[in-house]
């Protein structure tokens, strides 16, 4: 994965599967000369966190190779995510054995001659519904947008266009393009600021909005637009509420002016309450109590 989209996507994934596992990215499968976009094994004292995480939060709750594709992934690149999952499995039970190996030089340990290493599930998320693969594979739909393959073959199939537009699917939709991605920032701004996809998404919106000097497609360019966007209309709220707060502070202080003015003493406590208060039309009122009051008490509102 080397354009800037596809980075964008293996970023989100990897910082947001951060919070809940153990997560890799372009891990090497050596035996096929492949890199592993996103590796995740889920971390068991993390399972009360991973469960508010929606649908990003059920696709970690096992070890899964996460394969993000650009459009709409083909039979031909699916068998090749099914050849890592492949090796990377006989590639971890390599290593359990090799560590078992290791133990047992050891007299106290006990290792087991054929350690048990879990299948890794694989991740297939693509734009499109990948009708051929869900074909070949047998793929029955379990949620929306969201279909597991024939038993045993351990891959989930995520068709981002499909997704229902909620909360618990908005970090898997900012991999989107078009509709979904626009409705995914629209959804996105609208969160509290401490939301944890915020945390995740943005310092990497912000930082994939003008991506490098790499050529691009038409379509990476409309989806760099659309990033580009709403990081410009995130910026304006931002002076936007700056503005708003240095009014605020301004009335506040007109507040306290007109209080030492009338010569009455503002405790540390009440001085706090009113440098605090945003609201503009709290301010006023306050103000317009404090040129005419003669106590504290006449002027904030619910002082005793």
């Amino acid at each position: 994965m080397h354009n800037r989209s596809d980075q964008l996507a293996k970023s989100l994934l990897r910082d947001g599967l951060s919070l809940v596992s153990a997560a890799q990215t372009e891990v090497e499968v050596l035996a096929a000369t492949q890199k592993i976009d996103v590796f995740s094994v889920p971390d068991p004292a993390r399972e009360a966190e991973r469960a508010r995480m929606g649908l990003l939060g059920q696709l970690a709750a096992e070890p899964s190779l996460f394969e993000p594709f650009h459009g709409t992934p083909s039979l031909r690149q699916v068998r090749r995510c099914l050849r890592k999952q492949l090796t990377w499995h006989h590639e971890l039970e390599r290593r359990a054995r090799a560590a078992a190996g290791a133990a047992a030089l050891d007299e106290n340990a006990d290792a087991p001659t054929q350690p048990a290493v879990d299948f890794p599930a694989l991740v297939v998320i693509g734009r499109g519904r990948p009708e051929t693969v869900l074909d070949a594979y047998r793929c029955e739909p379990v949620q929306p947008g969201v279909y597991h393959a024939v038993p045993g073959l351990v891959m989930r199939v995520i068709v981002l266009a499909e997704l229902p537009r909620t909360r618990a699917t908005l970090l898997l939709r900012l991999l989107g393009s078009g509709r979904v991605l626009r409705e995914a920032l629209a959804d996105l701004a609208a969160l509290p600021d401490d939301a944890w996809e915020k945390g995740i998404a943005r310092p990497l919106l912000i930082h994939f909005r003008l991506g490098t000097d790499e050529p691009t497609t038409d379509e990476e360019d409309d989806v760099s637009a659309e990033i580009r966007a709403w990081v410009e209309e995130y910026e304006r709220n931002l002076r936007a509420e700056a503005r708003t707060e240095g009014r605020a502070e301004e009335a506040a202080r007109a507040v306290l002016t007109a209080l030492r003015v009338r010569g009455i003493a503002v405790p540390d406590a009440a001085r706090e309450r009113i440098l605090a208060e945003k609201d503009p039309e709290t301010l006023e009122r306050w103000h317009e109590r404090a040129v005419v009051a003669a106590s504290l008490a006449e002027v904030l509102d619910g002082l005793s």
